[in-house]
């Protein structure tokens, strides 16, 4: 029996939705996580553990894990700290996995840190924090924050990350170097608009089955790397702004993704004139869809922050997104049309879709 579970995270702790593969009624169950403040969750490949990234004001950032679908939790920050002298961590920002099995950990003020051991204690990737821009690195909005991490699906050396307002990095040792990857990449708010670094990527994301192939949703525009992100192809034609967080890319189509436009930092942040909608392409950006089929179409001042956006892996692919706001929307035929899932939970932070074969 197929299983699909949204892992949605809040400032008042870790929600699960769940449903069976109809994708038509669910289940919730949540606050989770003690009411941590959580900004990612993930599944981890092979053992099915949920992982969630948080941090507390009073007790710091943390990772939890859950070997038994979300029923219970535990949680470590062991080793998530810089050392004397520089700023404590604030929070988890995001996760990810890698292909040698090791955990990945990005956090605010902006680093990379790494587990061996599944998430119990973890090691500071200082070839990143060293690396000679930093002295050069300014925040974003939103601070100082490594939130994107893209780990090559086969190669356990390569992996990039986004960083606001820094840009993209990539690494081929495993951490212990890194280049930017920035080239093509406007930043319109900076004195010189191609810098090496100060580019503020909103989010990263990686084509299906071709693993040059990023995408990304930038604070000035939406691009395309064929080449790893040494070079970078705006794709921003045929939307209705430049701006926006989330970027979310097809489980199995390299050509296929989804993007939802904000009407621009100065102007609100919210879905453009008001009118909700998501956007999404089969041509690698060439040309842009809008789908806003049971979205409100006024009065719709919504606000989707960049990892608040996923797509489960079923055919046809489940595509969901929450806003500032605490509605959850979801599109079981791939984005086409749109239900609302709730409207009363805590400002989304982010979504993770799972599914799951009993």
């Amino acid at each position: 029996m197929t299983r699909v579970q949204l892992l949605v995270g809040t400032p008042k702790g870790a929600f699960i939705l769940e449903t069976d593969a109809a994708r038509r009624d669910w289940t919730t169950r949540g606050p989770l996580c003690e009411g941590w403040p959580i900004h990612d969750l993930i599944v981890e490949p092979g053992s099915g553990a949920i992982l969630a990234a948080g941090g507390s004001a009073w007790y710091g950032p943390a990772v939890w894990r859950s070997e038994d679908l979300g029923a219970t939790w535990t949680h470590s920050s062991s080793g998530l700290a810089y050392g004397d002298g520089v700023d404590p961590i604030a929070t988890v920002w995001s996760l990810a996995t890698t292909p040698d099995g090791a955990l990945l950990a990005g956090v605010q003020p902006a680093g990379l840190f790494r587990s061996e051991d599944r998430g119990a204690t973890w090691s500071h990737v200082e070839g990143l924090s060293n690396h000679p821009t930093r002295s050069t690195w300014e925040p974003g909005a939103g601070g100082l924050i490594l939130h994107s991490i893209v780990p090559h699906p086969t190669d356990a050396d390569r992996t990039w990350v986004g960083i606001s307002a820094v840009g993209v990095f990539e690494t081929q040792d495993k951490g212990a170097s890194w280049e930017p990857r920035n080239k093509g990449v406007r930043a319109d708010f900076n004195p010189e608009p191609n810098p090496v670094t100060g580019q503020c990527v909103h989010k990263l994301a990686a084509a299906a089955g071709e693993p040059e192939t990023l995408y990304q949703q930038n604070h000035c525009g939406v691009y395309r790397s064929e080449d790893g992100g040494a070079n970078w192809t705006e794709l921003t034609p045929g939307l209705p702004s430049q701006f926006g967080f989330p970027m979310v890319t097809h489980p199995r189509d390299p050509a296929t993704a989804w993007v939802i436009p904000m009407n621009g930092d100065d102007k609100g942040r919210y879905m453009p004139e008001a009118r909700a909608a998501v956007w999404r392409t089969h041509d690698r950006g060439a040309n842009w869809i809008r789908a806003d089929a049971g979205l409100p179409q006024q009065d719709a001042y919504l606000t989707v922050l960049r990892e608040a956006m996923a797509r489960d892996t079923l055919d046809p692919v489940g595509v969901s997104f929450g806003t500032e706001t605490g509605q959850l929307w979801h599109s079981a035929d791939g984005g086409e049309s749109w239900d609302l899932l709730t409207a009363d939970m805590p400002p989304i932070w982010s979504v993770e879709a799972a599914v799951l074969d009993a």
